[in-house]
């Protein structure tokens, strides 16, 4: 059950921190691994990557080996920090900013 505590000026305090679902590609020396990284609100995923814990949990993780094949797929996976080479969060298209004509050719 949730905690709550005041302190004086009238500010609550949760065991509970809110994180938001990145969907990332991770690269490891020998696989690379397609899912979501928890990232705290208001964060970055950097910020996630440069915590102290030793393990990154994955949710919804597919694992390619180094010729992009599938080997597995997990609900839940905890990678050791110290085998990410790296990450790329993916972005919804949408998302992206329209890249503007350098006037070549039509």
């Amino acid at each position: 059950m949730a905690q709550i505590r005041y302190d004086e000026k009238g500010k609550y305090f949760t065991n509970f921190v809110s994180k938001t679902a990145v969907q990332a590609i991770i690269q490891t020396a020998h696989y690379r691994i397609r899912g979501e990284i928890h990232v705290r609100k208001g964060e970055r995923v950097k910020d996630e990557l440069d915590r102290p814990e030793q393990f990154l949990a994955v949710t919804n993780a597919v694992v390619y080996d180094e010729e992009d094949n599938l080997l597995f797929e997990r609900k839940f996976l905890s990678l050791n920090r110290d085998h990410i080479v790296w990450v790329i969060p993916e972005q919804d298209d949408r998302d992206e900013p329209a890249v503007p004509d350098s006037g070549g050719a039509e």
